[in-house]
């Protein structure tokens, strides 16, 4: 009953909050008891933009109504009128009958009670359908009743790294200590095994040959190979067969401390055959002493490729481990949630908090160091789980919102999860769901239920958008026989127009005579009238007056207000400006005309804006009370130099036509500036200095200009000549200075190779004959002897001829001798 009363109240636009308390409400209110209700009321409204038709009204927001009475329009108002709220459609006139306002309408489709047994139902309804009109919500009520002996399947994945070789030995004997305490909650419980250790790629896992064939560092105890993950044990009540099946499992080993948890706990959740899991609750328990690696960490073993969400166990092994990169938290916790798995981490003090953290309707328990409390942990984390209840739905169609509110403690805020805590069994909580459509869509389904359970409510949603008028599909009086009644307005056959279908169109076509009612491609008629025959007729004002214009662009209501009247009473409004009276001015005619505030030494606003209600509206960038300063602006130093040229020197590209280019500068020569604003190259390439000073108005200037310029001197002639020569006799002197010495070095190195052969005159000399003050002498001397000449003072140059030698060569001196003789040194005689 109470849902029900919460939706009466859905009906319109705009949401308020309230609390009905039903101690003061009417007696047959109060055998509800004594609290408070929360209740949505919407105010109605209709904010129409572009309506013609009965869709159109209906789409514009809940709030909205049509009215289909063929007489609720005068001639030539527009169909837009009959949109609006029920209760101003009524105070138009308009006969309740007629109008046409869509509501929400909800249908359960499949409505079991709840029952707990063999095959229990836990929520009620199972399906429903809703037809909702956009933006209007709608609440209906969700029951939940956990049912006794409802069956709970457990799945135990350890972790079997040499860490846990301990703990290994007390699972072993878990099984059938498990399977009976779970058989005293439930009455139907079902356990599997499953083991993992980590990838078979370094840096995970040593991969010598030998040591993935036997991990683990003790030689004498059983140890299996090296592994990712391996499922040993479908569900099964057998409690022996879960402890012979466990028996056989030895301890493993890997390098580095993250085990590969979550590839273990992914393919546990996607393999649902091959797990067994069935119609039940169903728990994973994790069993730990260490982190875990998760997505990306694959990348350390050159894996790229990531994890695809899907069951790739061959021989109960994951053949994707190598392949794969491990799955990231986000992706186990979907998939998780998907099939409805609550996972149990029993784990180490130290991963605690941490994992409580990453995935949704979980519990934490912490391991003693032999695992010896798995059991205890186990049943306490199930009945922690078991007694949250949080309803959710899977991922929305597009433009559906959903919102939960419950009876439970701190329930009655929205949010977009219920959520109850300590619920027993067979206690029954009720939520209520919000479902809301923004637009119209068409036909979608999504599903509702409590996390860790199988059973959903499945919402089918369609949404109200058409007007349902039954109207009669032939041609109608009211609109001249040429058209047909379709929610009180005409719908007209073709080649005809009009309110009542009474224009036809003729050769053109009904674009062509719209395109005649619309300004600039805007809307037909400015949405102020009607276009009937490619003209405008004119709707009527809210005061009852007449828009006008060729499309009806212009009302005489609608100006700007001062003081709460239109043009301040000092003007008339025409066209939606406003004409102000003689003396008024101002957009709305509310400032008596008057510049005094305006002027500066009689000058108004320094002739850089105009004087508006006694302020000055400055143009060009100046600011100020006066438009005085211009902060943005700078002087026009490089546009002005054209001019400055002209006007000062009689130069530059003004000069023919000076007076008339540079009609805003005024001019002064002066001899000395003690500072200058702006320096300008002219024609000439001279540097002309001055400064600009701002005159009243925009781009005035007065400038001084310094008499004298500053222009670069030419190249000194003397100068440059004198350098050249002076550098080229410098380069030929350097040039002779360095033959001068090559020279002097080779005579030097032959000279003393000639005091050389000196010291070996005394072993055989021939005759030496000394001929003084003659130009020439001519020695000879025996082919076998070597001569030496001990002094010949008259000869400049002294050549001598060897033929003693193989090889012929020649050799000139030049001592200090004034007079030149040859001396020549023949085979056979000596002779001079």
């Amino acid at each position: 009953m109470l849902w029900w009363i919460r939706s009466q109240f859905e009906t319109s636009f705009r949401r308020a909050q309230l609390f009905l308390d039903l101690d003061t409400a009417s007696p047959c209110l109060k055998n509800f008891g004594s609290f408070k209700l929360f209740v949505a009321v919407y105010t109605e409204q209709c904010l129409k933009a572009s309506v013609n038709t009965c869709g159109d009204c209906i789409k514009s927001g809940p709030g909205c109504a049509w009215c289909k009475d063929l007489n609720f329009t005068k001639t030539g108002e527009q169909e837009a009128a009959r949109c609006d709220t029920p209760a101003v459609l009524k105070e138009k006139g308009c006969p309740p009958t007629d109008i046409i306002n869509p509501k929400n309408d909800f249908i359960k489709i499949s409505n079991k009670p709840l029952k707990a047994g063999e095959n229990p139902v836990q929520i009620q309804p199972q399906e429903i359908q809703l037809d909702l009109r956009p933006g209007m919500p709608y609440t209906f009520q969700l029951h939940f009743k956990r049912a006794q002996g409802y069956p709970v399947d457990l799945y135990y994945l350890m972790d079997l790294s040499y860490s846990m070789k301990d703990d290994l030995e007390n699972v072993k004997n878990l099984g059938n200590d498990l399977l009976k305490e779970l058989n005293k909650i439930t009455g139907s419980a079902r356990i599997g095994f499953g083991s993992f250790v980590d990838k078979t790629l370094l840096p995970y896992t040593d991969t010598n040959e030998a040591k993935l064939k036997r991990p683990c560092s003790d030689k004498n105890e059983p140890c299996q190979p090296a592994f990712g993950f391996q499922h040993v044990l479908p569900l099964t009540k057998d409690g022996d067969k879960f402890k012979s099946m466990v028996a056989e499992q030895h301890i493993s080993g890997n390098l580095d401390p993250p085990e590969g948890s979550l590839d273990a706990i992914m393919q546990a959740a996607v393999c649902v055959n091959e797990i067994g899991w069935g119609n039940s609750t169903r728990l994973l328990v994790l069993a730990t002493d260490d982190g875990f690696h998760m997505a990306g960490d694959g990348k350390l073993a050159a894996i790229l490729e990531p994890n695809r969400e899907t069951c790739q166990l061959v021989d109960r092994k994951y053949s994707k481990s190598t392949l794969w990169d491990y799955p990231s938290v986000g992706q186990v916790a979907r998939k998780l949630e998907e099939q409805n798995i609550q996972p149990i981490f029993a784990v180490t003090k130290k991963m605690e908090t941490e994992l409580s953290k990453l995935i949704p309707k979980s519990a934490v328990g912490v391991l003693s160091e032999d695992s010896g409390n798995v059991v205890n942990l186990i049943v306490d984390a199930y009945n922690s789980l078991s007694s949250e209840v949080i309803m959710a739905h899977e991922a929305l169609p597009e433009f559906i919102s959903v919102k939960y509110t419950s009876d439970c403690k701190d329930g009655e805020k929205p949010s977009d999860r219920g959520k109850c805590d300590n619920v027993n069994i067979g206690t029954e909580v009720i939520f209520d769901v919000t479902v809301t459509v923004d637009r119209c869509i068409n036909s979608q389904s999504f599903l509702i239920g409590p996390l860790g359970f199988n059973e959903k409510l499945k919402v089918n949603v369609r949404t109200r958008c058409d007007c349902e008028c039954d109207d009669i599909n032939q041609p109608h009086p009211h609109c001249k026989e040429k058209g047909k009644v379709v929610c009180g307005s005409c719908r007209c056959d073709p080649g005809f127009l009009g309110q009542h279908c009474e224009c036809q169109v003729g050769q053109k076509d009904v674009a062509s005579l719209k395109a005649q009612c619309q300004k600039d491609n805007g809307t037909e008629c400015e949405g102020k009238g009607d276009c009937v025959c490619g003209r405008c007729q004119c709707h009527l004002t809210e005061g009852g007056n007449n828009f006008y214009g060729e499309f009806c662009e212009c009302d005489d209501e609608h100006c700007e207000k001062y003081a709460n009247k239109q043009c301040a009473g000092h003007g008339k409004c025409k066209c939606g400006r406003c004409e102000c009276n003689e003396g008024y001015e101002g957009a709305a005619c509310q400032c008596a005309k008057s510049d005094e505030d305006c002027k500066i030494d009689g000058i108004v606003c320094h002739e850089r804006g105009k004087c508006v209600c006694n302020q000055c509206v400055c143009q060009g960038g100046y600011k100020g009370p006066s438009c005085k300063v211009c902060p943005t602006c700078q002087r026009p130093c490089q546009e002005s130099g054209s001019c400055v040229e002209c006007l000062a020197f009689g130069t530059g590209p003004f000069e023919k036509n000076c007076l008339e280019n540079c009609k805003h500068l005024q001019h002064v020569m002066v001899e000395k500036l003690i500072k200058h604003d702006c320096r300008v190259k002219d024609k000439e390439g001279c540097w002309m200095l001055f400064t600009m000073t701002e005159q009243l108005g925009f781009d005035k200037y007065i400038v001084n200009v310094l008499k004298d310029r500053e222009c670069p001197e030419g190249p000194n002639i003397a100068a440059i000549v004198g350098g050249s020569i002076a550098a080229v006799a410098l380069i030929g002197l350097l040039i002779l200075l360095i033959i001068k010495g090559v020279l002097y070095a080779s005579d030097l190195r032959e000279w003393k190779r000639f005091e050389k052969d000196r010291k070996h005159e005394k072993t055989s000399v021939s005759s030496v004959f000394f001929i003084h003050k003659t130009p020439t002498l001519y020695i000879r001397a025996n082919c076998l002897k070597l001569f030496s000449i001990h002094a010949v003072y008259e000869a400049d140059y002294v050549f001598i001829s060897f033929y003693r030698v193989p090889t012929r060569y020649s050799r000139m001196l030049r001592p200090q001798f004034k007079t030149q003789h040859f001396l020549e040194i023949h085979e056979r005689t000596c002779w001079c």
